[in-house]
């Protein structure tokens, strides 16, 4: 997981991965890269990398400036309340964003309650020769119920993060960064025995790069660059641990050369730590125009994870960590097409992929009664396939179907899994899109899926909401046909939600 770049990957542990300090109101696009992603961001990019990218509010053209709000408000079932608010000031040098979020719930059973509370400030300057500075701040608090979720008992948790980070540009071709990450993780196991067994997690984690990108001749760009990074822990639990890392990278792009183009990266890392050592992690993708309307692409890369500190210290009635335990390194391969006829409103892609993974860490039993341990798996696979098709229709509507498949090597007879093989191993999707009267945007998504513990199961979400106008009311339901559910054997998932509001939007330039 990166914002902007950035890795907010939690050290305690990938449960909180996306306990993300910044406000969803922030962000402005994701960036989604399929395959292993450790070539370019190092440890944990195993299957790939999720980058949440905030955009600098729309500088005027002259010494102008311009002020605009955005807010939302709407309230559901549960109890459920949702409040959202975003200030954007710029000028030609400074520009500013303030955004803010609470959302609320008294939860759909008996202690899944919850309150998410996030609030960030980004500032970019153009006041120096080199270039944009950009500064991040960013903290959030959020108690939640955990009934159920680390086994039959009414568990309490409450987590808070603070982000901080500042990327500078170093002319057009260079730009260095910093961050620093603190995360606090306080969890109950009773929480009509709050006294009877309670941990205390306090993380940090900092993080810094240098990197730059010259252009070889015309269609040629070399990128590279150094990156140093560490994490520690203070724990009630898991003791008092901390390790480092540090990597270079580079990366060869070779593009339109004639009809085929070329990517070649590698990566060195050492870190120390219980699962220490160098890891060289090489990468190969390359595209093919077959025609105008048919390109052929495929990929090679080496990914590697280390063990988190819950992986290998904690102990609990419900889950037992392993401080023996290896990193996790995996070669991935995929190959697809995609095309997109001249003559017809719709693009098909397919691709076939394959994970073949060595020391996978995952938490498993033989009995739900006993407690789940974490352990190296030696050697297993998935391999699978996907497609989806997406049609333009008439009235800026549009309709994409996608299906996906996977199949790993089976597990041992008699055992639980909790991650490793308790996976989606059909699913298939429907969703459209269309706005009307030129004013009333709807959006319906159905998913059906099917995990290897489970049998099919089908959720349908509709959204419905007004698209232009200062004044925007909404309505959105998800899970409409109220499907009762499990992720992660065990754990309940909500039901029916139906929300309803309105946003408001202003603006205001000079």
């Amino acid at each position: 997981m990166l914002v902007n770049g950035l890795r907010v990957n939690d050290p305690e542990t990938a449960h909180l991965n996306l306990d993300i300090a910044v406000p969803m109101d922030a962000l402005a696009r994701v960036e989604v890269l399929h395959g292993s992603g450790s070539t370019f961001y190092g440890s944990d990019a195993i299957g790939g990398a999720v980058n949440l990218l905030t955009e600098r509010p729309a500088a005027p053209a002259t010494d102008a400036r311009r002020l605009s709000l955005f807010a939302r408000s709407g309230a559901g079932n549960y109890g459920s309340l949702e409040n959202h608010l975003r200030v954007d000031y710029s000028t030609r040098r400074v520009a500013e964003e303030i955004a803010g979020s609470r959302d609320t719930s008294n939860g759909f059973m008996a202690d899944r309650n919850y309150s998410s509370n996030a609030l960030s400030s980004e500032t970019w300057l153009n006041l120096l020769p080199l270039g944009t500075t950009d500064v991040l701040l960013a903290g959030s608090d959020r108690p939640y119920g955990a009934n159920q979720f680390y086994g039959a008992y009414d568990s309490w948790e409450r987590t808070k993060g603070w982000f901080a980070s500042i990327q500078q540009q170093m002319g057009s071709r260079m730009s260095g960064s910093f961050a620093y990450r603190k995360h606090t993780d306080l969890f109950v196991l009773l929480l009509d025995r709050p006294n009877y067994y309670r941990n205390n997690h306090v993380t940090g984690a900092w993080q810094s790069a240098l990197r730059r990108a010259d252009p070889i001749g015309t269609n040629t760009t070399i990128s590279y660059g150094l990156e140093a990074n560490g994490d520690s822990i203070h724990s009630t639990n898991l003791g008092v641990h901390a390790r480092n890392q540090g990597a270079g990278y580079v990366n060869v792009s070779l593009r339109a050369l004639k009809r085929f183009s070329l990517s070649l990266g590698a990566r060195e890392q050492v870190f120390t730590g219980p699962a220490g050592g160098a890891v060289f992690s090489p990468n190969v993708a390359a595209a093919y125009t077959l025609s105008s309307t048919v390109r052929l692409r495929g990929a090679v890369g080496h990914g590697y994870r280390q063990p988190t500190y819950l992986d290998l210290y904690y102990s609990d009635p419900t889950t037992v960590g392993n401080p023996n335990l290896k990193a996790e390194s995996a070669w991935s391969y995929e190959g697809g097409v995609d095309w997109t006829p001249s003559r017809l409103p719709l693009t098909l892609t397919a691709t076939g992929f394959s994970l073949h993974q060595r020391n996978g860490i995952d938490y498993s039993k033989y009995d739900l009664s006993q407690p789940w341990q974490a352990n190296n798996v030696a050697n297993y696979a998935y391999n699978g396939a996907e497609a989806s098709a997406r049609f333009r229709l008439p009235r800026a509507q549009q309709l994409q179907l996608g299906y996906t498949a996977v199949q790993a090597t089976a597990p041992p007879k008699g055992l639980i899994s909790e991650y490793a093989f308790n996976y989606a191993a059909q699913s298939a999707l429907i969703a459209w899109s269309g706005t009307f009267a030129g004013q009333i945007a709807a959006r319906s998504q159905l998913a059906v899926v099917q995990k290897t513990t489970q049998s099919p199961y089908a959720l349908w979400d509709v959204a419905l909401s007004r698209s232009a106008g200062r004044v925007r009311p909404y309505v959105r339901a998800l899970n409409l046909t109220d499907t009762r559910y499990e992720e992660v054997p065990g754990v309940p998932v909500q039901g029916r939600t139906v929300m309803a509001g309105a946003e408001f939007s202003w603006a205001k330039g000079r």
